[in-house]
């Protein structure tokens, strides 16, 4: 047919312009503050849902804790601790009891999102100099 247009260009589904996303996670320390003792586990934290999985009780705390820290008659708050070698980040966590879960909310996630970048970016600090050679030479009297 002369002069007929051709046939729209169709990609497929919509989908496969998403399915190279990227799966960051990041370890983090989590704290439970009670009120009497502060409660340290390890987790992980899916910076695309905000959800933190696998999270395990530290054995350093002392006394031993078993349980959820969230059920505790003296629970107070959670935060969560990003670290890179020195530097830290520290952020609000949020505590569903019922589900057990630790999750960050999505502006709080958005927030860190930027101060993770910076904090990830930066260049580890450098270590002192070293301190200057004595002069050589003599000593005036």
């Amino acid at each position: 047919m002369a002069g007929a247009c051709p046939a729209p260009y169709n990609p497929g589904p919509v989908s496969f312009l998403f399915e190279r996303h990227v799966d960051l996670k990041l370890p983090i320390k989590i704290i439970d503050e009670l009120a009497e003792s502060v409660i340290e586990s390890t987790g992980v934290l899916d910076l695309a849902s905000g959800e933190i999985r696998d999270v395990k009780l530290s054995e350093d705390n002392d006394p031993p804790y078993e349980g959820f820290p969230g059920e505790d008659e003296d629970y107070e708050f959670t935060s969560g601790m990003l670290t890179n070698g020195k530097k830290e980040v520290e952020f609000r966590v949020e505590v569903d009891v019922v589900g057990r879960k630790y999750s960050v909310t999505p502006s709080e996630l958005l927030e860190l999102k930027g101060r993770a970048a910076r904090l990830f970016s930066a260049a580890p600090s450098a270590p002192p100099a070293p301190p200057a050679p004595p002069p050589k030479g003599r000593r005036k009297s």
